[in-house]
C-alpha cells in the first residue's frame, strides 16, 4: 500500500513530463550534431566554404547580384549572406543554419502525428524523436553542413497544412521549399493526386510558383540576372552524367560504358511513365466512391489523414528510386516520411524506414569521407531500398482499396492499433 506522503507518480502524459522530455531529447540531438562539429566533408570544403568565402569577400548581400558563383539557388545563399555578419566561423555556422532545420522538421513530425494519432502524446513524441536521431539526419546537418533539412521541414510542413485543410499554405510550403531544393520535385506526383481529387484546389497551386518568386526578388532588387535565377535549375540536371551518384536507386543494377546520355533519356521517360501510372491508379482508386458514405470535407470521401501520408511516402521513394543520377541524399525527406508512415500504421508498416535508413546511411558512408565505407555493396542498399518500397505500396494499395469510411468515432480503436479519426464539420 503506498504511503500518503509519498509523491504521486505522474502519468506519462502530464505536461510537466512532456516538457522535459521534450528538452531532454532536443539537448540529446544538439550534442550528437556539436560532437560532429569540428568535421569538414568533401562538400563543404569543395562547395560551402567556397561560397561563404566568396560571399565574405564581396560585400556580403551584395555578393548576391552575380550569384554564378555557387549552383544553389538563392534562398540558401540568403542564410550564408547573413551568417558573413555575425562572428561565427563558418562551419559552425553553416551546421547551426542546417541544425536549427532539424528542429523545425521534427516539429512539423510531431504536429502530423499529433493530428493521426491526437490521443497518443507518446507517439507524437516518439516520432519527432525518431527524426532527430536518423543517422542520416544527424549526418547531413551535423557532420556534412547540408542544408536537406531545410526544404524537407517546408515540405513536411506543407503536409502538416494539407491534413489541417490549408490548401493555400500547403502550396506557399511547397514553393518555399522548391526555392530551396530542386529535389521537391519528388513529392509533386502526390501534390498532383491531391489536386485530382480535389482536396487541393487548383487555384492554389499558384502560390507554389508565387512563393518560388518572392524569394527571387531580394536578389533581383540587388542586380541579379533574372534569367539566371529563373534556370539554375536547368542547369544543375546537366551537372552529372553518371547513372547513380551513390544512391540507393534501381541504376545501381546498370552498368552502361561509355556515354549515358541515351540510357539517363530513357531513364527519365520510364520514371515519368511508371509514376503517371501509379498516379491516375490512386486518383482512380480514391475516386471510385462507395453509395451511401458521407463525405468529411472538400474532396473526394475516403482521403483521410493517414492515406495522405502513405501517399506522400510512396512519392518520396519511388520518383528518386527510378530517376538516372540521383545523389544519395535525395532520399532523404523519404527517410523522414517512412518515419511517420511506420508511426500512423505501426503493425504494418513498423519496419520500413529501418530499410530505408539502412539503405540510406549505408549509401552516406561512401561520400564525404576516405575512412568509411558501405557495410553492404550499392546494389545490395538500393535491394533495401526496394524491399522498403514494396510494403509500403502494398499497405497504401490495401488503405485506398478500402474505399471511404464511415466517420469516426473519435477514440474509437481500430484494427490496427491506431485511433479513429475524427469526422469533420
Amino acid at each position: 500500500m503506498t504511503s500518503s506522503t509519498e509523491a504521486p507518480r505522474r502519468h506519462p502524459a502530464d505536461p510537466t513530463v512532456l516538457t522535459l522530455t521534450v528538452y531532454t531529447t532536443v539537448v540529446a540531438a544538439l550534442s550528437a550534431r556539436v560532437f560532429l562539429m569540428p568535421g569538414e566533408s568533401l562538400d563543404y570544403r569543395t562547395f560551402l566554404d567556397p561560397w561563404y568565402r566568396h560571399i565574405a569577400s564581396h560585400g556580403g548581400f551584395h555578393a548576391l547580384a552575380d550569384p554564378g558563383f555557387s549552383d544553389y539557388n538563392v534562398p540558401y545563399l540568403y542564410l550564408l549572406a547573413a551568417l558573413t555578419y555575425l562572428p561565427l566561423p563558418a562551419l559552425a555556422g553553416i551546421k547551426w543554419i542546417s541544425i536549427l532545420f532539424d528542429l523545425a522538421l521534427a516539429y512539423y513530425t510531431f504536429r502530423m502525428m499529433s493530428r493521426l494519432r491526437p490521443t497518443s502524446s507518446r507517439a507524437a513524441l516518439g516520432a519527432a524523436a525518431v527524426v532527430l536521431f536518423l543517422p542520416t539526419v544527424v549526418t547531413n546537418s551535423g557532420w556534412w553542413g547540408q542544408c536537406d533539412s531545410i526544404y524537407a521541414a517546408f515540405l513536411v510542413g506543407g503536409i502538416h497544412h494539407v491534413l489541417g485543410r490549408r490548401p493555400w499554405w500547403a502550396c506557399a510550403f511547397f514553393g518555399i521549399a522548391l526555392a530551396v531544393k530542386f529535389q521537391t520535385v519528388f513529392l509533386f506526383p502526390f501534390l498532383l493526386v491531391l489536386v485530382l481529387v480535389k482536396r487541393v484546389p487548383w487555384r492554389c497551386l499558384l502560390a507554389v510558383p508565387g512563393a518560388y518568386l518572392v524569394l527571387d526578388v531580394p536578389a533581383l532588387v540587388l542586380g541579379a540576372d533574372p534569367w539566371r535565377l529563373l534556370t539554375v535549375y536547368a542547369r544543375q540536371t546537366n551537372t552529372y552524367q553518371l547513372l547513380s551518384v551513390n544512391a540507393p536507386s534501381v541504376y545501381e543494377f546498370v552498368s552502361v560504358p561509355g556515354d549515358t546520355g541515351g540510357v539517363r533519356f530513357a531513364g527519365v521517360l520510364v520514371a515519368g511513365t511508371l509514376v503517371s501510372l501509379l498516379t491516375g491508379l490512386a486518383v482512380w482508386s480514391l475516386r471510385r466512391g462507395r453509395p451511401g458514405v458521407p463525405d468529411s470535407g472538400p474532396g473526394v470521401p475516403g482521403l483521410t489523414d493517414t492515406r495522405i501520408v502513405l501517399l506522400a511516402a510512396c512519392s518520396a521513394i519511388v520518383v528518386p528510386f527510378l530517376l538516372p543520377s540521383m545523389h544519395e541524399r535525395y532520399f532523404y525527406v523519404a527517410d523522414v516520411l517512412t518515419v511517420i508512415a511506420a508511426f500512423a500504421r505501426p503493425r504494418q508498416l513498423w519496419y520500413v524506414p529501418v530499410l530505408v535508413q539502412l539503405a540510406s546511411f549505408g549509401s552516406y558512408l561512401k561520400c564525404n569521407s576516405a575512412d568509411l565505407a558501405p557495410y553492404l555493396s550499392m546494389p545490395a542498399h538500393s535491394a533495401l531500398m526496394l524491399l522498403a518500397l514494396l510494403p509500403l505500396l502494398r499497405a497504401t494499395a490495401r488503405e485506398l482499396r478500402r474505399g471511404p469510411e464511415a466517420p469516426a468515432v473519435p477514440g474509437r480503436r481500430v484494427a490496427d492499433g491506431n485511433t479513429a479519426e475524427p469526422a469533420r464539420a
